[in-house]
């Protein structure tokens, strides 16, 4: 078990371990085995880590590192949503830890954590749709660097411990468990739009010349706004519009600022 689990509200079914290869992998065969939502799988440290597109997430001890399960029967097209949920709780936890809060806490799109501009987390969705077309299950694979961050990155990065907050993972833990359930409920009683009016106004870069790089190609121009489905929306040069449902943002005016 992981040293000093905490309590979580009753939405929550802890399963922690010391080490584990992946907790987003422990989670879908969690999943697979008809485990109720609100079953979060926390580890002290993963050696088979993973982030966006297959990418490699070191995943040292001192850091959190959890997967959860949400079955909320939605549409396929709207479990994206459910990203911009789990980025305000884990923003919000990330600000009642750190000295001057929120206002040095950031939301990138379309799914990382910021403190004063460097990356400190980021979050993975995973589906699954049932027979009746609808999502079965959702699972929410969130890593946040606590203790230690990488140094060999191309880009800002931050750990909670750094500047000035906890290095104890289970504090960012519990905090996190103590909002999620009123973000969730949120968004499914209410829609996505009280959901994404909290994350614009968290937002990084909104109003600003920002990068999206594509795997065929890189689109420069202002973020202009995040829309009802959840897409970047950008102002181009030529006076047109495009959008995006995903990509890599990058900070074009700003020095190794690629999250």
């Amino acid at each position: 078990m992981t040293p000093g689990a905490p309590a979580l509200p009753d939405f929550f079914r802890l399963h922690a371990h010391a080490t584990i290869g992946s907790t987003m992998e422990e989670c879908r065969r969690l999943a697979g085995e008809g485990a109720p939502e609100g079953s979060l799988v926390w580890a002290g440290e993963q050696t088979a880590g993973r982030g966006r597109r297959g990418r490699g997430w070191a995943s040292p001890p001192g850091n959190l590192y959890l997967s959860l399960l949400l079955r909320p029967g939605l549409p396929p097209a709207d479990g994206a949503k459910l990203g911009f949920v789990a980025a305000l709780a884990m923003g919000g936890a990330l600000a009642a830890l750190l000295p001057g809060g929120e206002a040095r806490v950031r939301l990138k799109w379309p799914n990382d954590l910021l403190i004063d501009g460097s990356k400190t987390g980021g979050i993975l969705l995973e589906g699954q749709p049932g027979l009746d077309g609808r999502l079965a299950w959702v699972i929410l694979g969130i890593g946040v660097n606590v203790a230690s961050h990488p140094a060999d990155t191309p880009y800002r990065a931050t750990a909670l411990a750094a500047e000035g907050g906890p290095s104890d993972p289970g504090l960012l833990l519990a905090a996190f468990a103590a909002r999620f359930p009123g973000c969730y409920d949120s968004f499914r009683r209410e829609g996505f739009g009280p959901t994404r009016a909290a994350w614009m106004s968290r937002a990084a870069g909104i109003g600003q010349p920002i990068e999206v790089r594509l795997e065929q190609e890189t689109v420069a121009g202002r973020f202009s706004t995040l829309d009802e489905e959840g897409r970047l929306w950008l102002d181009l040069a030529d006076g047109s519009r495009r959008n995006f449902t995903a990509g890599d943002v990058f900070f074009p005016g700003l020095v190794n600022q690629r999250f």
